[in-house]
C-alpha cells in the first residue's frame, strides 16, 4: 500500500512490531522526567487513556472514553521504575508492562465514601509522607475527603505532568498507532463496501465494531460517526456558533440516495488510537460542486504538509491553510485545523482553536509528534468535504501513518 496523502520529505524508522518492554521504558523515563521538571512526587491517575500511558494496562471496552464506577487507577511514585496498578478486573484485560506482582493491585472504588477510605490507606502505605501529589481526575467521594487522602496539601493538575510526557511518541508507540490505523482501514472498507440506500447508520456502527475486534482492535474508542450532513445550513443542526454540528449521535435513520456522509471513527490498539475520517455519498457519485470541494480540500492539504516539519509552528499550519482557503478559516469554529493523537483519540496539541493566535505562534513541533489534520471545505448547497489525515512529525519533514482512498470522490 502506498500513502494516498501527499509525499513528505524524509522517512522515519518505524518498527513493524512494537517491542513493549521499550516502550514501557521509555514512555516511563519520559513521565518521570516531567514529574520532576513540575516538581511532583507521586502522581494518581483515573483518567483512561492517563492510565493506559502510565502502565500499558488495557481493556476491551465498547466506548473507552466512559468507564467510571468500575475502572483502573494508576498511582505513579518517583524514583519507582514501576507505577502501581488498581485494575477493576482480569478477565479479558491485559497488561503490556508485566508489572511486579506488589505493583499489581485488586480494584478500588473511588466513586463512593467507603471505596475512598480504603484507597486512602493505600495510598499511605505507597506514597512517602510529605510528597507532592498531583491528580488527573477527582470524584466527589474523593473532594469530600481530600484533607485525609491528599495530608500534604491539595494536590496539583497531573494535566501539566501527563500531557507534556505525551507529546513526543517513541518508534514502538507510533508502531502501535499505525497498526491501528491499518486495523480501523481495513475494517472500514468493509463498510463502505456495504454502504447503500436503505442501510441505517447503526448498521455501519455494527459492522465496523464487528469487523474491528476480528481484526484485533483492543476497544472502540468512541461511538463510531456516520453524519448525515444537510444541504444548508439552514436546514441543519447549529452549534452555539451558528455552525454546523459534529459529531452528531448515530441513529437508526436510513440513509437515502445522495446523502453526504461525515466519518469518524477510533479504535484502539495496544492502548494507542487510530483515527479515521472520510466523506462519503451514499448510492451516487458528487456531482461537480462536490467534486470542486473535494480539490479544494486537497489544496488545503498539500499546503498545510508543506510547511509541516520540524521546527515549524502550530501557527505556520494554521496560515498555510487560510491562505489556500482564500483567506477563511477551512475548519469548524468549535472544533480545529489539527490534533494530537496517542493514547487518546484527540490530545494536545490542538491546532486553531479558542486557545488563540499565542498559542499556536509558540507552540513548536518536535521529531517524534503525531498530529491528525482535519480542515473542512463547506458550501451552502453541497454537504461540504472533509477528511483527516494522519502524520508523524520528521527533522525535514513528515511521515504518513493514513493509507486510505477518496472514493467516490478520487484515489
Amino acid at each position: 500500500m502506498t500513502s494516498t496523502a501527499p509525499s513528505g520529505t524524509s522517512v522515519l524508522d518505524i518498527p513493524e512490531v512494537p517491542d513493549r518492554a521499550r516502550m514501557r521504558r521509555e514512555t516511563g523515563a519520559r513521565l518521570r522526567a516531567a514529574m520532576a521538571a513540575q516538581g511532583v512526587d507521586a502522581l494518581v491517575l483515573l483518567n483512561n487513556s492517563n492510565v493506559a500511558y502510565a502502565t500499558g494496562a488495557s481493556w476491551p471496552l465498547n466506548d473507552a472514553g466512559l468507564s467510571h464506577v468500575e475502572r483502573p487507577v494508576a498511582v505513579v511514585v518517583a524514583g519507582d521504575p514501576w507505577p502501581h496498578l488498581f485494575m477493576p478486573f482480569r478477565e479479558g484485560a491485559s497488561t503490556e508492562s508485566d508489572l511486579p506482582a506488589d505493583h499489581l493491585h485488586g480494584p478500588v472504588y473511588l466513586e463512593f465514601d467507603e471505596g475512598v477510605r480504603d484507597f486512602t490507606r493505600k495510598l499511605a502505605e505507597l506514597i512517602p509522607a510529605g510528597s507532592t501529589v498531583a491528580v488527573d481526575e477527582s470524584t466527589g467521594a474523593m473532594l469530600r475527603a481530600a484533607s485525609a487522602l491528599f495530608p500534604a496539601g491539595a494536590p496539583t493538575d497531573a494535566a501539566a505532568v501527563v500531557g507534556p510526557a505525551k507529546l513526543v511518541k517513541t518508534p514502538d508507540e507510533i508502531a502501535c498507532m499505525r497498526i491501528a490505523n491499518r486495523i480501523t482501514e481495513q475494517a472500514v472498507r468493509d463498510v463502505q463496501a456495504g454502504l447503500r440506500p436503505g442501510g441505517r447508520q447503526i448498521d455501519l456502527s455494527a459492522s465496523f465494531v464487528r469487523r474491528a475486534f476480528e481484526l484485533g482492535a483492543t476497544a472502540n474508542m468512541l461511538d463510531a460517526i456516520w453524519q448525515v450532513m444537510p444541504s444548508t445550513k439552514a436546514e441543519g443542526v447549529w452549534t452555539t456558533h451558528g455552525d454546523l454540528a459534529l459529531p452528531l449521535l448515530t441513529t437508526e435513520r436510513e440513509l437515502e440516495t445522495g446523502d453526504v456522509l461525515w466519518t469518524d471513527v477510533s479504535i484502539t490498539y495496544g492502548g494507542y488510537c487510530s483515527d479515521f475520517g472520510r466523506t462519503w455519498i451514499v448510492g451516487d457519485k458528487p456531482n461537480a460542486r462536490q467534486q470542486y470541494q473535494f480539490q479544494q480540500w486537497r489544496e488545503i492539504i498539500t499546503a498545510v504538509l508543506d510547511v509541516a516539519k520540524a521546527g515549524a509552528t502550530a501557527a505556520d499550519l494554521t496560515r498555510a491553510a487560510i491562505r489556500a482557503n482564500g483567506g477563511a478559516k477551512p475548519w469548524l469554529p468549535h472544533f480545529y485545523l489539527g490534533h494530537g493523537i496517542g493514547v487518546s483519540a484527540a490530545e494536545m496539541p490542538m491546532i486553531g482553536t479558542d486557545l488563540g493566535d499565542e498559542y499556536d505562534e509558540n507552540f513548536v513541533f518536535e521529531p517524534g509528534m503525531v498530529l491528525v489534520l482535519e480542515p473542512v471545505v463547506w458550501e451552502d448547497g453541497t454537504g461540504g468535504y472533509r477528511s483527516e489525515e494522519i502524520i508523524v512529525i520528521n527533522e525535514g519533514g513528515w511521515t504518513a501513518l493514513t493509507d486510505y482512498p477518496y472514493a467516490p470522490y478520487g484515489n
